[in-house]
């Protein structure tokens, strides 16, 4: 907040002339007067100190009130807060595309995605720093789009020195480089950290609210090497975790699907072996040995739900496969399953034909 405008913290605290505020509001009217013949547009971006409408001090009404009283008229500046619809929206956009409304505030969440007044915007100012890249790139996408009739724009960054400001942009940058190192075609990174605002040490605030460099060289290396533990700390757990893989897990893993193989290959040769042509048919349920499809398929049927009230789940043999029913009470189903080296599940469905097939 003291960034912006130390009436925040206190409003009876004096207006300083050389406050970020101020300096928005020098350029807004600088680049209002430049740009009046052709009636060109301006767009506020701020997250912090939104009007509200209750009086109380706040960075969205100074500055209209100081551009209102430098010559501004006061229905050429607008707020995007006080559309209450999204109709109001759309006939605030509008004027903004005509010219007729020059500069227009708002915050990223309200003048983020659908806000299409570009066609004569000519400067876009940042006045905070929002939290996360895609935000900075949301509110530029708003002047740095199609249908621009400005084939050059500006687009203005404040930064008050010797406060938070300098740390945010840092952390949107920090940001940056995480997502470019997932967003690539390259290998990617092992690893990448996150921070937010509340991620910041004691010693980091202290570091930053001094001005003697060697305190803060010492403030830095301390935090430097508290990461540099962390991140030992990290690399051994992976280390450990890879050489139980690479010791333990991987060599069963190959084994267990070494012997499945050669499972399933026997259970295909006894297949073939069983199955002399496509057109011979022959089933064995319950002891009875069907060549006819459609009776099979009933009898079928009516086995597999007939072993689950019976002591014996086993009702059947198919090419060379013991045929088994059970229920799965897990996804609520009746299976078959052939029984040969390994167990072969397959869904009963309501149609005894497709069953068989």
């Amino acid at each position: 907040k003291l960034a912006l405008d130390q009436r925040l913290l206190n409003p009876d605290l004096p207006d300083d002339p050389e406050s970020k505020v101020n300096k928005v509001v020098e350029n807004l009217y600088k680049i209002y007067e430049e740009t009046n013949e052709e009636a060109l547009t301006q767009i506020v971006f701020c997250d912090q100190s939104v009007s509200h409408g209750d009086g109380e001090f706040n960075v969205y009404d100074d500055i209209r009130d100081k551009l209102i009283s430098m010559g501004i008229p006061k229905e050429e500046i607008a707020f995007v807060q006080e559309c209450k619809t999204d109709k109001e929206k759309t006939v605030l956009f509008e004027k903004v595309r005509k010219g007729e409304v020059r500069i227009l505030m708002g915050s990223t969440s309200t003048m983020g995605t659908g806000t299409n007044v570009q066609t004569k915007l000519y400067a876009l100012h940042h006045i905070d720093v929002p939290w996360r890249p895609a935000d900075i790139e949301q509110q530029e996408g708003r002047i740095l789009r199609q249908g621009n009739m400005n084939d050059k724009v500006k687009i203005f960054r404040y930064i008050t020195k010797g406060t938070f400001d300098a740390y945010s942009w840092q952390v949107i940058e920090n940001k940056q480089k995480f997502i470019g190192q997932i967003m690539t075609s390259k290998a990617p990174s092992r690893s990448c950290e996150d921070l937010d605002e509340t991620a910041l040490s004691y010693a980091e605030v202290k570091a930053l609210c001094l001005d003697n460099p060697l305190i803060k060289e010492k403030m830095d290396l301390d935090i430097k090497v508290s990461k540099l533990k962390l991140v030992k700390s990290n690399f051994l757990s992976a280390k450990y975790s890879l050489e139980n893989k690479f010791k333990i897990q991987i060599p069963n893993s190959i084994k267990e699907k070494t012997e499945r193989l050669a499972k399933m290959e026997e259970d295909i040769a006894i297949y073939k072996a069983n199955s002399k042509s496509k057109d011979d048919f022959s089933i064995v349920i319950k002891g009875k040995t069907y060549t006819d499809k459609r009776e099979a398929c009933v009898a079928f049927s009516a086995a597999v739900r007939d072993a689950l009230t019976s002591y014996e789940p086993f009702i059947g043999q198919y090419k060379g496969f013991l045929i088994k029913g059970k229920y799965d009470y897990m996804l609520n189903e009746f299976q078959y399953v052939l029984v040969g080296n390994l167990s072969h599940y397959g869904k009963l469905g309501q149609d005894p034909i497709g069953n068989m097939t």
